[in-house]
């Protein structure tokens, strides 16, 4: 049998997926013995046109981490797109828009102006911002366009399958190496974990208690084998797909949410809130009050891996009048 064609793209993430398939040890071997590794930048010397000289299609495969966030991405998941038989959006930020995605709750100038100016740690006195295009005496200089929006990968092209987690881990690559060398990855648009959420995978009782404050992590040392959501941690179990095996929950620490809504939920951060509401002990406005109050990052909370694929997608900003 002829090798498998395998393209590797690190966009908007911060480069932990390309980690991940590393971190499957010896496995990599069987890896290299079904794919050849045509493209994969963060590890092997390739350049863009090495892939703008392919036929369209050559590539079998293509694992795409990373969200949309530059000209840069989209450029090269489009041209991606065009030569790869099959791709995957591997991780949460190529899922679901990842942590990149709490950027659309701001926009880009915004999100310039704190990095290179407003930050405390800056000494930039003349707001000096990084240009698009800039003459230099050698010629034009040119740094991709900071997007408004954090996209997913499959808003910006058609993706057959989906791989969440942040990382996936590692059990989940080589399943998807197994499937990949037997010829057997499932319908095409399927996400290649259990349909389960992370409840189901949770070792932990449930008691089916209510609820009448909400702790951050820190502040309260929980029983150990109690559902977390139960003793007023958030956990984000009820409202994420399982794979993981439940890890951060067996390792004392609540699901952070980051393999995305589980099937038929078309909004985690929705989904969750409806969880939470559902077990608090509240009598009257006031304690409600309190008990929102005591979400100190709702944002963050609700919607840390899943924001560019909610419904929200991003916030919406007043447009300015001129009078």
């Amino acid at each position: 049998m002829d090798k498998l064609k395998l393209a590797l793209y690190w966009a908007g993430s911060c480069g932990g997926c390309d980690v991940a398939v590393l971190d499957i040890n010896d496995n990599i071997l069987k890896l290299a013995d079904i794919a050849d590794i045509l493209f994969w930048p963060i590890a092997l010397d390739f350049k863009y046109t090495d892939v703008e000289g392919m036929d369209d299609n050559y590539i079998d495969v293509c694992l795409f981490n990373g969200a949309i966030i530059t000209s840069e991405n989209e450029r090269i998941a489009r041209l991606l797109r065009a030569k790869s038989k099959i791709l995957i959006a591997f991780g949460s930020c190529s899922c679901f828009g990842g942590i990149p995605a709490l950027a659309n709750f701001s926009n880009s100038a915004d999100i310039m102006n704190y990095s290179y100016i407003a930050a405390p740690s800056n000494d930039n006195p003349t707001g000096t911002l990084p240009q698009v295009l800039t003459k230099v005496d050698e010629g034009i200089l040119e740094l991709p366009a900071l997007y408004d929006t954090v996209r997913t990968l499959a808003q910006v092209v058609p993706v057959e399958y989906f791989l969440p987690g942040c990382p996936p881990p590692v059990s989940l690559i080589i399943d998807l190496v197994d499937k990949l060398a037997k010829n057997e990855l499932p319908a095409i648009g399927s996400t290649l974990t259990p349909e389960k959420t992370v409840c189901d995978e949770c070792p932990l009782k449930k008691e089916n208690k209510c609820i009448s404050k909400i702790f951050r992590p820190h502040e309260l040392i929980p029983e150990p084998e109690r559902c977390l959501l139960e003793q007023g941690i958030i956990c984000c179990g009820p409202a994420t797909r399982s794979g993981c095996g439940a890890a951060c929950i067996k390792a004392g620490m609540p699901c952070r949410g980051c393999f995305g809504p589980p099937e038929g939920i078309t909004d985690q951060g929705a989904k969750l809130v409806s969880s939470i509401a559902s077990i608090y002990d509240a009598e009257n406005e006031d304690e409600i009050t309190r008990m929102v109050n005591e979400i100190v990052d709702p944002a963050g909370t609700f919607y840390r891996f899943a924001m560019a694929d909610s419904i929200l997608r991003r916030k919406r900003f007043q447009e300015k009048t001129h009078e």
